[in-house]
């Protein structure tokens, strides 16, 4: 997503907790842009104030230390949750926290200082590892609030993906879940990347 949106226009900054893994992995992206950008690397509470809008991306257990760390820096910003609850080792079985899901959690974590929106969570990484591959594949977005959507829908746009609004906060323990179900599918059939699309929707249909 990080090169996605770079080559969009965007200035991406990613954090890490360690600032020298931050540099590394900003400057390999960066590289693979052929100058069109500039992937910056920052630690994570010094990315979370630099930025508009941060993006949450780490394994469910890393979730609360992470947003510990960065609460401050988050307040009054929108923060896109990517993260899916997964009880390791039956991760193709839905799990689901107390909360009801990742987002939910986080949301509550956080206060109503901050606006979470989950997206993001069906798409393959490896569909995302290739900034030129077209991913046959719909984002579900779930959030309270329909200003911060369409933020996350525009953003869902520019990464080169149609955005299907799926509903509030709550609803994004079902997506969640959906995870786990494309992990038994991906296992199953032998296949990388099984994704999500709604069909019934005008081609390039934006909720």
């Amino acid at each position: 997503m990080a090169l996605r949106w770079a080559r969009a226009g965007h200035e991406v900054v990613i954090g890490s907790r360690r600032a020298e893994k931050a540099e590394r992995v900003a400057g390999e992206l960066t590289a693979r842009l052929d100058g069109a950008a500039v992937i910056t690397g920052l630690p994570n509470p010094a990315a979370a104030a630099a930025c508009e809008v941060a993006v949450l991306s780490v394994p469910h257990g890393s979730q609360e230390p992470i947003l510990q760390a960065i609460k401050e820096q988050l307040v009054g910003k929108l923060l896109i949750s990517v993260v899916v609850p997964l009880k390791p080792p039956k991760v193709a079985h839905v799990w689901r926290p107390e909360a009801g899901s990742a987002a939910q959690e986080a949301q509550a974590f956080l206060g109503s200082a901050v606006h979470v929106v989950g997206a993001f969570q069906n798409v393959s990484a490896d569909h995302l590892a290739d900034p030129d591959a077209e991913i046959d594949c719909d984002v579900l977005v779930c959030g309270n609030k329909r200003a911060q959507k369409a933020v996350v829908e525009q953003l869902v746009v520019d990464a080169g993906m149609r955005p299907v609004d799926a509903g509030p906060l709550v609803n994004a323990s079902v997506v969640e879940g959906l995870t786990a179900l494309l992990i038994g599918i991906n296992r199953r059939y032998q296949v990388k990347g099984a994704g999500i699309r709604v069909t019934g929707l005008v081609a390039d249909a934006q909720c």
